[in-house]
Formats: structure tokens, sequence, C-alpha cells
């Protein structure tokens, strides 16, 4: 760009910043055809860009009309970087006598968390050990290697099938989790490394869409348990959750299912078709429509090496069988998992909560043991993970005493429990929501 450009940019970039706004103006501008956001007290129009945005156009979009300075330093591992795209929508600044928080949002805690932020990256928090990730990794492929090793030596009898079975299950349970690692970001220092591999993990050793993964995923974490914002809540009228759903459906007299029966039918439903069902048939659907031509061919690799694996010893429709079994088997863990911090907390519409507050009020922790720590792939922290996302996952354990007491400095309940209280208080919760939506559905 020639010398006359860049004043002219550079005028560009001051006139914006010399526009001075309201946050009542801000927040008018969260629709769907006109949207505004805050950083650090800048204000952004991104109505045409976020269609462009890496992320996906949605997790942005759902800052519209308020601040995301903490969402933004939680999800670019390169803020300078992301900068530049930025620059292009400044449309102004924060009035000088505008609260930095909207809504009312207690600016002492919003700071401290922002100290507990840097204060982690001071003790080196958010650098990855390359030890960890390269043994967890081979851990990964060694059970590949064994189960394919067991039938070649003792043959396709329903013994070996169903160890082969089990061993493939926690093969594709421990690569959900680290490709969990490298979609966050938090392996390499390098985005573009971390994607790479990223694409490796999900695609070549899991079969599904590294694009599908980010698009949904980062909504959860941008908004967990927020209605019509996490699509982890949307549960596409099967369960009711939550304190409000179940009511507003009762009222309106809305059945689709007997909801004071979704603790019970739950067993039967979620954990056994979540994976080989739902999630197959939306990974396929999101590459083709959207063309993620990449994710396809990776996924197409996964394929590739199963079927040349398996068809030796099971033929097709065998090897058919014993994926969707496996499916079946790794759906029941995946479920019981990620539920477990999630649904019996607060689901309910969007309350417009600083980052600690709404973050904690969507997940909680089960209690640190070697064996929950990898079978949950270190999700057992998922206060800290939810806090810190591009925060290597062997670090969770350092920053959780931090964690706590600052929540306990401004009575923010941080909530851990055992496994099994976990795994429960699924169940409870569902029961719980049921019988207020049949309570509404009777009586209101």
């Amino acid at each position: 760009m020639g010398k006359g450009g860049e004043k002219g940019e550079e005028a560009g970039e001051r006139e914006a910043q010399s526009r001075l706004y309201s946050w009542e103006e801000i927040q008018r501008h969260n629709l769907r055809t006109d949207k505004w956001l805050v950083i650090e007290r800048k204000v952004y129009n991104i109505t045409t860009w976020a269609a462009r945005h890496p992320g996906g156009p949605r997790v942005i979009s759902h800052y519209a009309g308020e601040d995301a300075t903490d969402a933004f330093w939680a999800f670019h591992l390169n803020p300078s970087f992301v900068q530049k795209f930025l620059k292009p929508l400044l449309i102004g600044e924060l009035a000088p006598g505008e609260p930095s928080q909207d809504r009312g949002k207690n600016p002492q805690l919003v700071d401290d968390f922002r100290a507990l932020r840097k204060t982690a990256e001071d003790m080196n928090l958010f650098k990855a050990d390359p030890l960890f990730f390269s043994l967890y990794l081979a851990h990964i492929i060694m059970m590949e290697t064994l189960a394919w090793l067991l039938i070649s030596y003792y043959g396709t009898g329903w013994v070996t099938t169903f160890i082969l079975s089990c061993i493939l299950a926690t093969s594709q349970a421990q690569a959900g989790w680290l490709q969990h690692d490298f979609g966050h970001l938090s392996v390499f220092k390098k985005s573009k490394w971390n994607h790479i591999v990223h694409k490796f993990v999900i695609g070549h050793l899991k079969g599904a869409s590294a694009n599908w993964w980010n698009h949904r995923h980062f909504q959860h974490h941008a908004k967990p348990n927020i209605f019509k914002k996490d699509p982890d809540v949307n549960m596409l009228h099967i369960f009711v959750l939550g304190d409000s759903q179940p009511v507003e459906y009762g009222k309106k007299k809305l059945k689709y299912l007997p909801y004071h029966h979704q603790h019970e039918y739950f067993f039967l439903v979620f954990p056994p078709f979540l994976i080989p069902v739902y999630f197959q048939m939306q990974i396929i659907m999101t590459m083709i429509r959207r063309r993620f031509w990449a994710d396809l061919a990776w996924a197409f690799s996964y394929y590739m090496r199963y079927f040349i694996m398996y068809i030796p010893f099971y033929g097709v429709l065998g090897s058919l069988f014993l994926l969707t079994f496996v499916r079946f088997l790794e759906s029941h863990w995946f479920v019981w998992v990620t539920q477990m911090n999630h649904i019996p907390m607060e689901i309910d519409c969007e309350k417009h909560r600083d980052w600690l507050s709404a973050q904690l009020a969507a997940t909680c922790n089960i209690e640190q043991s070697f064996f929950n720590d990898w079978f949950t792939g270190h999700l057992n922290f998922q206060i800290e993970h939810h806090l810190f996302p591009m925060m290597p996952r062997h670090n969770y354990c350092k920053i959780a005493p931090l964690v706590k007491s600052l929540c306990t400095k401004y009575g923010v309940h941080y909530e851990e429990k055992s496994l099994g209280k976990a795994f429960k208080d699924i169940v409870g919760s569902l029961k719980k929501s049921g019988d207020l939506w049949l309570d509404a559905y009777l009586h209101k």
C-alpha cells in the first residue's frame, strides 16, 4: 500500500475513534442485519464481516450489542494478528462517561478476572508440554494397533470382537478429547499447526469434521447453557431442560413426548444415538452443504483406513456393524462425560452476565484423580476449561486454586462433586425438569 493509502487509512481510523457511543445505542444493534459489539471500549460494526468470521458467523453474532472483550481474549491465540481484521470494522468508542461493562456488571470482578488471566500468563500456564500431548497421541495409536493385532492373532470370535470393540471405543473417546485440545488451539503456539493437527486427529483418526466441530463448539463456550445460542442445549423437543423451558412448554400445552418420563427414556435415546445417528448425519450433511471439502477428504481417509484394516476379517457388512457398535459404545462414554458438567447446572435464556459468572453458572467440576483426568480428558476441570479454553489441560489443576479463591471473594458458586454424583445428577435434573413440565401442563 502506498503512503497515500496508509495516511487515508490512519485518517479513517482517527475519525472512527472520534465517534462516541452510549451502551443504550450499542445495545440496539443486536439484530441479524445490524450487529455491533465492543472490545476494550472500542465499538465495531460486524454486520457484513460476521459471515467471514473463521469461527463461524453465529459465535461472534451472539455478542452483538454487548461487550465481547473477555470472549475475544478467550478464543484468539494471537490477538495482535486479529486486530488487523478489526481495524476496518472500527466505528468509534464508548463515550467517556460510559462504564466499560454493560448491563450493570461488577467492574471490580471483571478486572480481577482479567488480572487472574494475566497471572496465568505470567505462570506460563498457557504453555503446552509437548511430551504430554505426544504420549497422549501415542497411546491412541497404540490402542488402534493393539485392536488390529488382536483379531490378527485370535480371529473374529464373539469374545475377541467384543474386546476389540471396547479397545476401539476407548481409542475413539480418547481421540475425541485430543482433537478437543487442538481445536481449542491449546497445544502449539501458532494457530496454523493447531488447525493442521486438529484436522488430522478429528478427520483421520475419527472421521469427523473440524469445521463442523469449531462452528458448533465455540458457540457452546461463548454462551454455555443459553437457549438459542448454545447448540448443546437444543434438544429438538426430545427433552426439556432447566427450570424455565419446562414451564414454558407446559403452559403452551406442548407435549412432543411425555417429558415427565424423560429421565427414563434418556437411557434409551441420548447415550445410544447421539454419535452413531445424530452427529454422524449432521457431520456428513454439514460437510456437503457448506462445502468443507478438505474435511470431507480427511474423513474419507479415516473410512478408507478402517475398511482396509477390517474388511479382510469381517467383510463389508460385518465391518459396518462393528463400526456402528464402536460408535454406540463411544456415544455412551461421550454423553455421560459431556453432560454431567452442564445439564445439572443453570440452563436459561440470555442473562448478560460477565464472563466469570456466566461460565460458573453453566459448569461444574468433578473431583480430580488420575482416572478422572484420563476418563474425561481433563474435562473434570470444566470450570477452568471454560474460563480459559486455550489453556493446555495439564495446567488446569494449577490454576484451579486461584479460580476458587476469586469465586469465594465475590460469592460466585464453585461446584465440585464426585464422578458418581455427577452421573446421578444428570438423571435427577431431567426428572426435576420433567416434573416442572407436568405441573405446568396440568395446572397452568
